[in-house]
């Protein structure tokens, strides 16, 4: 899982500005490899310099992919990098308690990923990384059901080699799925990036190169191509990210409030639920859980007192969809102007980690 999750952080890192250029959908602001980038690093760091614990020692491959996908949620950045968060934690779910990862066992992390991903989304969309994902578990099951459940390596080898067959063709198909990419002439961003992620995981486990072939045919995906995004019309949206703390009911309240406001929400889960089986005073329907909130909407402020109403968010990030994520005008505070989050965190951990001369597209400031 480690080898896999930082494989997935350099190649990501080095995808970035290709990944960037073919970005249109939803919106062409050109920053889903720089969010891709940017979450994977997170659950790597969540990984890097801690102790060995009973979790690590016990070689708990659900335990750490867990460990990587909250901490990816909680700082995910964009569609994409929510959605990539989104696979991390499902997948873990299936895997809690291995100790190595086997053909059966990837057949049920990727169905898990692939529905909860789907689920996500208020309005889900074919031609993107969902119809990738979604091409990658069924591959794996079918994998799986042709060797009758074959937990050998041998076995785990032939799956992934057909999750990665399958994930190339279905971002083949991106292009003519969506009228947007058929009209520029490219695949899905985000598409790719699934398929890069895919790679990275078949390449740790067989100990084998990266597949760099499957992407020499790619539309727009050349170094030579221009930044197609660039030529599209300006997005004047901002979009909306926090983490909250809601009920099931409010969660469902908020969520469609936010589909009337605007568009592309996703809410998920992020790490269990606040209720305590002991607590015999609190029902089960006002359990408490956080969920990641990711919304476009023409104007923040509504957004952010709708939020603000159901609850006290943390790291509310407000990003300009129309402008480059290097501008000093590209994020702010909806209420007073400000470039500060309202308790600073998202700004001091931003500040640490990012590094705006290798990452295109990232502002050190922006939080």
């Amino acid at each position: 899982m480690k080898r896999w999750l930082g494989k997935t952080e350099v190649v990501l890192g080095n995808h970035s500005d290709r990944l960037n250029a073919i970005n249109i959908f939803p919106v062409a602001d050109g920053d889903t490899g720089t969010n891709l980038y940017l979450t994977a690093r997170a659950a790597v760091s969540a990984l890097a310099g801690t102790a060995p614990d009973a979790i690590e020692a016990g070689n708990d491959v659900g335990a750490v992919l867990s460990r990587a996908g909250q901490a990816a949620m909680e700082q995910a950045r964009g569609n994409s990098g929510t959605l990539f968060a989104v696979f991390l934690c499902a997948a873990a779910e299936p895997l809690a308690g291995k100790t190595r990862l086997s053909a059966p066992l990837l057949a049920t992390a990727l169905n898990r990923a692939q529905i909860r991903a789907w689920s996500a989304l208020s309005e889900p969309v074919s031609g993107t990384m969902l119809s990738v994902l979604e091409a990658a578990a069924n591959a794996a099951q079918a994998a799986d059901s042709s060797q009758n459940g074959d937990d050998s390596n041998h076995a785990l080898g032939l799956a992934l080699d057909a999750v990665v067959e399958a994930a190339f063709q279905a971002v083949v198909r991106t292009e003519d799925e969506l009228a947007p990419l058929q009209a520029a002439h490219v695949v899905d961003a985000g598409g790719v990036g699934m398929l890069l992620v895919l790679d990275c995981l078949r390449s740790a486990v067989l100990g084998e190169e990266l597949q760099d072939e499957l992407l020499d045919g790619l539309h727009g995906y050349q170094l030579q191509d221009p930044h197609i995004h660039q030529q599209m019309p300006a997005d004047d949206g901002v979009e909306v990210m926090c983490t909250i703390s809601l009920s099931p009911l409010d969660a469902a309240v908020l969520r469609q409030r936010l589909d009337e406001m605007g568009d592309s929400v996703i809410m998920s889960q992020v790490g269990n639920t606040g209720h305590h089986p002991d607590d015999d005073d609190e029902s089960t329907a006002e359990a408490s859980y956080r969920w990641r909130v990711h919304v476009h909407v023409p104007d923040p402020a509504p957004a952010v007192a709708l939020i603000r109403s159901l609850g006290e968010p943390t790291d509310i990030a407000v990003s300009q969809l129309a402008l480059p994520r290097d501008s000093e005008d590209g994020s702010r505070d909806p209420e007073d102007g400000s470039r500060d989050s309202e308790d600073g965190h998202r700004h001091q951990e931003a500040t640490q980690t990012a590094e705006p001369s290798s990452i295109p597209g990232q502002s050190r400031h922006e939080y």
